[in-house]
């Protein structure tokens, strides 16, 4: 795949679909709005203790549906009693995202996985086996990117990064991270998503050769800014005028 000619730097990406205070983020609604807008969709997959790959950003329930707890402690089951921001969506599994969206619009898929690396990105590679849509998948985790690199190559596969400020990490990790410093000899990255707030800067242009994604902007502001550092944006709370 040849990305500078790719969808992945073609059309600016919505972040968790194009959503707002009635259309939560990560939902169909979310989806198909963006879907009817034509952009691509950037969405967050993690896995149930069940083995259930879901659409889900958050390691807690509370911000998204007022409940206490924990995504990883539920099963696929309990998605039925939990509402979306206060309307009637729900949380819905990878699965049921792949057949709604069914190759309308590309998918760019972030793995989210702080625990050991296998069992979400081998569930991951099955389900999209027979997707005829276009995607791609990111990651924090380079030992993600890794499992992708040896068991899926044909998957274009990102480096998510940045400075990481605020964030709940590891100094190790987030000095790592910062500076890409797993990217040769790990992720093997085909495509850059940085932090747009901190672009440009000296880490990313150390990998100019790879096309680079900027998160998450968020207004017209922002866009006209970092869209002279960057080949494409993941967007959110507005649509960038082009």
């Amino acid at each position: 795949m040849e990305i500078f000619n790719s969808w992945l730097v073609s059309m600016p990406i919505a972040h968790r679909g194009l959503h707002d205070k009635q259309t939560p983020e990560n939902s169909l609604p979310a989806f198909q709005k963006a879907i009817d807008a034509g952009y691509p969709i950037e969405i967050d997959v993690q896995m149930l203790s069940d083995g259930t790959p879901v659409v889900f950003h958050d390691e807690s329930l509370s911000r998204l549906t007022g409940n206490d707890g924990y995504i990883k402690f539920l099963t696929k089951a309990d998605l039925d009693i939990l509402q979306l921001s206060g309307t009637k969506e729900r949380i819905p599994t990878f699965e049921e995202v792949l057949k709604f969206v069914d190759g309308r619009t590309p998918l760019l898929i972030e793995i989210k996985n702080k625990n050991k690396v296998g069992e979400l990105e081998k569930k991951v590679i099955e389900l999209l086996k027979d997707y005829k849509g276009e995607y791609a998948v990111q990651s924090f985790n380079p030992f993600v990117l890794s499992y992708f690199y040896n068991h899926a190559p044909q998957i274009p596969r990102g480096q998510l990064a940045g400075y990481l400020k605020g964030e709940k990490m590891p100094f190790f990790q987030k000095f790592a991270l910062k500076r890409m410093l797993l990217n040769k000899k790990t992720s093997h990255p085909d495509f850059i998503s940085y932090e747009a707030r901190t672009l440009p800067n000296r880490y990313v242009k150390k990998y100019k050769k790879l096309p680079l994604l900027a998160w998450t902007v968020r207004n017209q502001g922002e866009y006209l800014k970092v869209v002279k550092y960057c080949d494409n944006v993941i967007f959110e709370d507005f649509e960038p005028k082009i």
